[in-house]
């Protein structure tokens, strides 16, 4: 049995790797950068469910805004509104499992972005 270890994309950021993909569904691991945040966005083609493993997450999911902590989840439906930010001085690392017919990084509606990206 041969054992690959996923490549880590780096961000403005933090940084994300693809554990799995399959067709309907793809797992990332995904950690958040002291005092960073993604964009606000919302995709088209894919929902997600977010459960975070470390640190403290503030997420913004359509007009609501918590925070979650290790064990603590949450789901984003498709054409939702959301972020998440890491307020904290803590790396910030989430599981994220997108389910869709099409599950591309050219998904993304971003509505507003830190650094520049459209």
């Amino acid at each position: 049995m041969t054992h690959s270890t996923p490549l880590r994309t780096l961000r403005p950021w933090g940084w994300y790797e693809t554990v799995s993909e399959m067709p309907g569904n793809k797992i990332k691991r995904i950690g958040v950068n002291p005092g960073q945040q993604l964009s606000l966005q919302r995709h088209h083609q894919r929902a997600e469910h977010w459960v975070v493993v470390q640190g403290t997450a503030h997420v913004t999911l359509g007009e609501q805004t918590f925070d979650l902590v290790p064990g603590q989840h949450c789901d984003i439906a498709l054409g939702q509104v959301h972020r998440i930010s890491n307020r904290t001085a803590a790396p910030v690392e989430i599981v994220e499992v997108q389910f869709g017919s099409y599950l591309g990084e050219d998904d993304i509606e971003r509505l507003q972005d830190d650094y520049g990206r459209s």
